[in-house]
């Protein structure tokens, strides 16, 4: 554990631990030492799931009354939710919860712990699809929840990419996704691709969204006003008319009256893209059809 010495630098301060430094890091670490060094025989210490250490004597006894992993998770998710993950911080974080920025330390080692927890929290957002549905419509309903779930909390995008997503409720949804690319009768061979296809679009579908309507929300403007100011401005461009003029034709044609009815019919056609192409190399490679 981190003495507090190490961690405080005056009575105000308190000095975070740098990203991927591990448990027992002081801020006085020498390279070689420390954290190097706890990395280099521990190379699998990559992520808070896979630390079992039990807390010390001195951590049970001393740490601060009625606060736990749960709450501190909790009020994690509402300060990203609220200010974003570039505002994120111990201190921040332990005045959300009234107690000193010491106290957390009795239960994470750094503030990459925390992201993960609340990382893997929100994945249980996600409920899992029916048993008995047919596959298509199963893979439907959990890529449509993970596209709300990426819009509601855009600071998971991020952070998927970054940690190993191996938590309990991330795993849960692993599960549900192999599920069900192991009903659309695909060749196993072939199987890991198609999930690739569907979660990374919508992966990447929902964290342009998120932050589309992030951007909204910090103007001041709905939606469409926004897109609608936004085209103005380039059909101003005279250099932009040829490019915005075939937009204007793609947008026409698209159908739909607001944005978020034109984003939807995107994403849903999108997605029967998708299953119609696992159909078809179904169908080629002579598996079964579910």
């Amino acid at each position: 554990m981190v003495s507090e010495s190490d961690r405080e630098s005056d009575g105000e301060s308190v000095p975070e631990p740098e990203p991927g430094t591990g448990a027992g890091a002081g801020a006085g670490d020498a390279p070689g030492t420390g954290a190097d060094t706890d990395l280099a025989n521990n190379a699998a210490r990559t992520s808070v799931w896979l630390d079992r250490r039990a807390p010390s004597r001195s951590r049970r006894t001393e740490s601060p009354v009625g606060l736990d992993r749960n709450r501190i998770t909790e009020a994690s998710v509402r300060l990203l939710d609220a200010d974003g993950l570039a505002k994120f911080s111990m201190r921040r974080l332990a005045a959300e919860l009234d107690v000193t920025a010491m106290s957390l330390y009795w239960y994470v080692d750094t503030k990459d712990d925390l992201l993960e927890l609340a990382l893997d929290s929100v994945y249980a957002e996600i409920a899992p699809p029916l048993d008995d549905a047919d596959w298509r419509d199963r893979l439907r309903e959990l890529a449509r929840s993970y596209r709300e779930l990426l819009v509601r909390h855009i600071w998971i995008s991020p952070l998927a990419g970054t940690f190993l997503n191996i938590g309990p409720n991330s795993m849960l949804f692993s599960y549900a996704v192999q599920d069900i690319v192991r009903a659309t009768g695909l060749p196993l061979e072939r199987q890991t691709g198609a999930l690739s296809a569907v979660f990374q679009f919508v992966y990447g579908f929902g964290t342009v969204e998120g932050h589309f309507k992030a951007r909204c929300d910090a103007t001041g403007l709905t939606q469409d006003e926004y897109h609608q100011q936004a085209m103005s401005t380039i059909r101003a461009q005279p250099h932009m008319r040829q490019i915005t003029e075939a937009s204007d034709e793609l947008m026409a044609a698209r159908g739909g009256k607001t944005v978020e009815e034109m984003r939807e019919r995107d994403f849903v056609f999108a997605l029967d893209l998708l299953i119609a192409g696992i159909e078809a190399v179904r169908d080629r490679t002579g598996s079964p059809a579910p």
